[in-house]
């Protein structure tokens, strides 16, 4: 078998293992939490009898085990079950919350990546000079302040004070795409300083380490540029570890989104689950953990594959 092949092969059944470790993981820690979820979801005036009922349709009368494996394996056929609140089809509130979460990592992911890799390239071109050290200090204040800080600081001026964008990044079908780009400027804007940094960071510091090979010199004694020693020597070289960094905050705007978009009322899949877990509708909130872990995992994947494939080294292992 190739190596390339192999390394593929190996790394698909590491990412099915995870899968399943993390849905098991899941399902036990809602297990685990405290307090009783059918007399959370029918309050504390139910009867006894009402209790009952709710508990046997949610299967607590079964063992962990047994329900664990049936609901695994209605997840596989695609059947996540009903939530408990509304009574509605969990996969058809899924697909379009999904969607609209998708709909925003999309523009932010479009923004925040060129972006980072021309700041990196920038920042690596004018090192230790204003440039690089205005990119960095601005890039370090966004790492440090949280998505939600950030969040409000953007609504005050941009939504409150100057009536450029709306507060709540509302969407519904009947909008054009130009609508729909407005009403979540500011949720992308958020997302894209706060992936921002950590991508054209790791992009610096890459390239750098590459910088320092004796290739380099030789580039640069035939008379090249060094924008054109960095984008043609140093950047193809430094591509697997910023192919890492980049997947993983990809992850991170559809994963981590929870608290962007509770702030902006973002009808997504963070909405969702925060909703679900405040109503302590178990069936919802282990399909969108589900979700966000086969997420997480294969764009990790991803990331492990196409670092192989840009790495000669590990395309032909000795």
């Amino acid at each position: 078998m190739h190596p390339v092949l192999k390394l593929f092969v190996q790394r698909l059944a590491l990412g099915i293992l995870l899968l399943f470790a993390s849905s098991a993981l899941i399902f036990g820690l809602t297990e685990i939490l405290p307090g009783d979820a059918a007399q959370a979801v029918l309050g504390q005036t139910a009867t006894p009898e009402n209790l009952a009922n709710l508990r046997k349709e949610m299967g607590l009368d079964r063992p962990a085990t047994t329900r664990y494996f049936e609901w695994l394996g209605g997840i596989m056929t695609g059947d996540m079950g009903t939530a408990l609140t509304n009574k509605l089809d969990i996969a058809t509130s899924i697909k379009s919350r999904l969607g609209n979460t998708l709909f925003l990592a999309f523009w932010a992911a479009l923004i925040s990546v060129p972006l980072a890799i021309i700041l990196g390239l920038i920042a690596v071109r004018y090192q230790n000079r204003w440039p690089d050290k205005v990119i960095s200090g601005v890039t370090l204040a966004s790492i440090s302040l949280p998505e939600f800080m950030i969040a409000y600081i953007l609504i005050y001026y941009f939504a409150v004070k100057l009536f450029w964008a709306p507060s709540f990044a509302n969407l519904s079908p009947s909008m054009t795409l130009g609508e729909q780009l407005h009403a979540i400027s500011l949720p992308v804007a958020v997302l894209t300083l706060v992936v921002l940094a950590h991508m054209m960071r790791m992009t610096r510091a890459a390239i750098l380490n590459v910088m320092q090979s004796a290739y380099i010199e030789t580039a640069e004694l035939k008379g090249l540029t060094g924008f054109q020693v960095i984008y043609r020597h140093a950047f193809p070289n430094a591509i697997a570890p910023i192919v890492n960094v980049v997947m993983i905050n990809l992850a991170y705007l559809v994963v981590g989104v929870v608290v962007v978009e509770v702030v902006f009322a973002y009808p997504g899949m963070g909405q969702y689950l925060v909703d679900a877990v405040v109503k302590r509708d178990v069936p919802v909130v282990l399909a969108c953990g589900v979700i966000f872990a086969a997420v997480y995992i294969i764009l990790n994947m991803v990331a492990d594959l196409v670092s192989i494939l840009a790495n000669p080294r590990l395309r032909h292992p000795k």
